[in-house]
């Protein structure tokens, strides 16, 4: 049967796209964090929707699973085979076509494998936004960040992955391919299918290709870092902002000391400029459509109120686009300065803005009581309430041995914050196969059942990405 199947294969790529050597599939079976290592009979490189769906027809008739793969960045394992070496990968590197920008329509359609970056900067130099931005966005790609609905950045006021997508072209577990690239802002036709894809982390079907919304460039944008006292301050500051700024708000970062102190150590190029040390720094941008002038004084005007009412204590205004992007790359590099540090135990979870105060002192002190010498490395999107709230090891303990020991009792503990909260266990990174053993628990039995009737309604042979998201 495997003899059968990969002459089938070859019948439909070229030898060069069908990796079976150990050395030359050993970069796809490792996942970013190094956390989660699997095997696979082979890596297969398709360059078109049509090769993906007969490559997908040809696994179904040999009850062969497919793990789907993009730029392979994720933080849950999600692109990353089972150790059983009996699933394939399917990376999509060499879809990376746009396939058209449309102007009057305002969209971009790209295939699966397009890299995020590379989307942007084709955007621009059409005199267009496209507002996906996120740290991995140099060598993530655009299939992947629609199969997690990724976040990001610019969250707060362009919405995740799945509010930029107008139209998908999927690949199902039958090996049809759906076209639903129509790129209406309107279609009330019955299911939203596009939606049912998004988010479903290639477990429902493969997403090819895509249209996507663009945006007109803001002409001028203004960043500042502020320093806050204290997490109600920070979001009466987001409020305040909220208020004056309205739309033209397009980001509110929270840094931790404890996190930015970390990036000075290992990049001390990027120490933070404000004064003290403050125990948090927030990193705001102001997007704006008029002049300069017009959102520099927007912006000086919003903070002289926050200084008059002792919301902050100092802030810097980036005098020019290098400084400003010196401010991101700060909120950018702390995941780079947590791998760096070793091995951490990360939470990618969604707070509301009412319960945040209580989440974050109360998780705070129930870590270091139960855990003592750990160190909390808390930042992220406070704008939308999403937070890394990651947890290292004491200083001098080893990482690998921390994370064996206490995974499972801390990430119990965080959860059942969340879980009093009213929060979210996954709010921008998927479930993928990390997250995979509480989710019932955290959906409810009702919400998963719901969720397991899909997936066996989808993919009754159970051969698309299994054991991630939901098991069947």
């Amino acid at each position: 049967m495997i003899e059968s199947f990969f002459k089938g294969l070859k019948d439909i790529l070229d030898q060069k796209y069908i990796l079976v050597e150990e050395i030359d599939k050993a970069p796809y079976l490792t996942d970013w964090r190094k956390r989660f290592t699997g095997k696979a009979q082979a890596v297969v490189l398709p360059g078109s929707s049509d090769e993906v769906a007969r490559i997908v027809k040809l696994c179904a008739s040999n009850n062969i699973s497919i793990v789907p793969q993009g730029g392979h960045t994720g933080f849950c394992g999600g692109a990353t085979p089972d150790g059983s070496g009996n699933q394939i990968i399917m990376n999509f590197k060499r879809m990376n076509q746009i396939r058209e920008i449309d102007i009057a329509n305002q969209t971009i359609t790209l295939e699966a494998g397009c890299i995020l970056q590379a989307i942007q900067e084709k955007a621009a130099s059409n005199g267009f936004l496209f507002p996906l931005s996120l740290g991995a966005e140099g060598s993530c790609m655009i299939g992947g960040n629609l199969s997690t609905n990724a976040g990001g950045t610019n969250v707060l006021r362009y919405g995740n992955a799945r509010d930029l997508c107008l139209g998908l072209e999927v690949v199902t577990a039958s090996g049809e391919i759906w076209d639903g690239m129509k790129g209406l802002r309107k279609d009330n036709t019955g299911y939203d299918l596009r939606d049912l894809f998004i988010g479903s982390e290639g477990t429902l079907g493969i997403i090819t290709a895509a249209v996507m919304k663009l945006y007109p460039l803001p002409i001028s944008q203004w960043t500042t870092l502020v320093a806050v006292e204290n997490i109600v301050s920070s979001i009466a500051l987001l409020n305040l902002f909220q208020k004056r700024a309205t739309s033209l708000l397009t980001g509110f970062e929270m840094m931790t000391k404890e996190s930015l102190d970390l990036n000075e150590k290992h990049f001390p190029q990027m120490a933070n400029p404000l004064q003290g040390k403050p125990p948090y720094t927030v990193l705001i941008e102001l997007s704006d459509y008029e002049s300069e002038a017009h959102v520099r004084q927007l912006l000086e005007s919003i903070l002289e109120e926050a200084f008059e009412s002792d919301l902050i204590s100092d802030a810097v205004i980036a005098s020019n686009l290098s400084q400003a992007n010196a401010f991101w790359q700060m909120r950018e590099h702390i995941t780079l300065a947590q791998a760096e540090e070793g091995a951490n135990l990360k939470h990618d979870i969604t707070i509301p803005l009412s319960s945040l105060d209580s989440f974050i002192s109360e998780t705070d002190k129930l870590m270091r009581t139960k855990f003592p010498g750990v160190r909390i490395i808390n930042f992220g999107h406070l704008g939308d309430g999403n937070l890394h709230y990651n947890i290292a090891p004491p200083l001098g303990m080893d990482p690998k041995i921390f994370n064996e020991t206490h995974e499972k009792p801390i990430h119990e503990l965080v959860y059942e914050q969340v879980e009093r909260c009213k929060g979210s266990i996954s709010a921008e990174h998927g479930v993928g196969q990390l997250k995979l053993e509480g989710l019932r628990a955290h959906k409810g039995a009702v919400a998963h059942d719901l969720m397991k009737t899909l997936k066996r309604a989808l993919d009754p042979q159970n051969i698309l990405n299994p054991n991630k998201v939901v098991s069947i």
